[in-house]
């Protein structure tokens, strides 16, 4: 277990377990992902999921964090169900 050094206005419980903590390897000039273009469907833009991370339920409702194709880390974001009608 280790103990995190938090900001008080973090809400989080401070102590995890050490399989949680990754290194944090930032992006370096040259080692960029190449961001695709977005798909247009319905008039929208939509970019390609390569992958879900995770899943976690918000107020009864399942979140995912997903992973864009073509993107870095950075951009991985929690998105609802309700954001993959047009995935498999």
């Amino acid at each position: 277990m280790v103990e995190l050094e938090l900001s008080s206005t973090v809400k989080i419980h401070p102590v995890v377990n050490v399989s949680r903590i990754h290194r944090y390897i930032g992006q370096v000039e040259g080692q960029r992902k190449e961001q695709l273009a977005p798909v247009i469907i319905e008039g929208e833009k939509e970019w390609e999921v390569e992958r879900i991370l995770n899943k976690q339920r918000v107020r009864g409702k399942d979140k995912y964090l997903v992973h864009w194709k073509g993107f870095m880390v950075e951009s991985d974001t929690w998105e609802g169900r309700e954001n993959f009608k047009n995935t498999q």
